[in-house]
């Protein structure tokens, strides 16, 4: 059977947005779309948060019992495997096999480690090598027009993996019109997105993050055929 991963609202101070990552086999599930994207953001916003290595770790009866957090939830229905659903099955046996300890050195080592070797997280570096200022700069002037700011100085700035995936997510949940989705990803996301992915799977130290490209790569693909054929459907 395939599953849900979904965040319970818990009663914190400082409440995280509730996020399921399903495995649709529609991908003009818009819910669905926008929980991919934060599933990804969340995956390389920083060393992997213990609650959702645990639950990708887990088995689904396990995880059914698991109280708070992180849950794997079971869903009846069965969608054909899709590339999406195979990546996200390999990112959870990478999990089991590695565990947290090593998950969070191949974090340090690819994403903080030496200057040289490490991997950059931030888009402009991939979606436009000669001018990642210009780039920047546009996003940042997209941001303003969607009347966003950076709320702080300890989050990721904008064109880090996970500020443009978590913008993507914000678009499909405020329903935004699919044009408007269409030219943001386009510009942003599609761009750098793949090119990010390539220089993760080219090192040889990454494993866990080797599966998280691929399931962001796959997603992807996923998202291009889905942006089109809705823009196709509303010009009809």
């Amino acid at each position: 059977m395939p599953l849900v991963l979904a965040q319970r609202e818990t009663n914190r101070e400082e409440k995280r947005d509730r996020m399921d990552m399903a495995l649709p086999e529609a991908p003009n599930d818009e819910r669905a779309r926008a929980d991919c994207y934060r599933l990804i953001a969340n995956l390389f916003y920083g060393r992997a948060d213990r609650r959702l290595l645990s639950q990708l770790a887990a088995e689904p009866q396990r995880a059914a019992e698991t109280s708070g957090g992180w849950r794997l939830e079971i869903v009846e229905d069965e969608p054909k495997a899709t590339a999406y659903t195979r990546a996200f099955e390999a990112l959870k046996t990478v999990c089991r096999e590695l565990g947290e300890d090593a998950i969070r050195q191949e974090y340090e080592g690819l994403f903080l480690g030496d200057a040289q070797v490490r991997v950059s997280p931030f888009t402009s570096v991939y979606a436009a090598p000669a001018a990642p200022d210009r780039y920047l700069r546009a996003l940042r002037e997209y941001l303003v027009s969607c009347g966003l700011v950076r709320s702080s100085a300890s989050r990721p700035i904008e064109d880090h993996v996970s500020a443009v995936c978590d913008l993507m997510s914000w678009l499909i949940e405020r329903k935004r019109p699919i044009a408007e989705q269409l030219a943001f990803f386009n510009e942003f996301v599609r761009t750098s997105l793949t090119p990010f992915c390539d220089a993760l799977e080219a090192r040889k130290a990454a494993h866990f993050y080797r599966a998280v490209a691929g399931l962001a790569r796959a997603f992807i693909q996923q998202e291009i055929a889905a942006l089109e054929q809705a823009e196709i459907a509303q010009l009809q």
